[in-house]
């Protein structure tokens, strides 16, 4: 089962969405596992604060982001990331990485109670 969320950007609102594919589909699209990367990038923020972030912080931000929106809106044919964040004049990854975290820690709570339930 997948879990979404709307997401309000750039006076847009865009459906997000996670699932038991999103980890491979992350990594068949960046040759990286999502776990890690998401590891990373809290541990970058809370190190950080509202300090700048490094490039490759901002890109693995870009990265989930997309993959979450790709998944959400999947009639919308994004071919990279670049072409998804053009539709945009401003991305701030203080507002939005919370809600993209928080969206990833329902899908794997999901997940966990599903396996629960179906191995009684």
């Amino acid at each position: 089962m997948a879990v979404t969320k709307i997401i309000k950007i750039d006076d847009k609102d865009v459906t997000f969405k996670a699932s038991a594919a999103t980890p491979r589909i992350y990594r068949n699209l960046f040759g990286r596992a999502i776990f890690k990367e998401l590891s990373k990038l809290e541990k970058d923020i809370d190190k950080n604060g509202d300090e700048d972030l490094d490039m490759f912080s901002l890109e693995m931000f870009e990265n989930l982001a997309y993959v979450f929106a790709r998944q959400g809106e999947p009639d919308k044919k994004f071919t990279t990331p670049y072409e998804w964040l053009d539709q945009f004049s401003t991305f701030s990854i203080y507002e939005i990485l919370p809600e993209l975290i928080s969206l990833w820690g329902m899908n794997i709570q999901q997940q966990e109670e599903y396996k629960k339930t179906s191995s009684n």
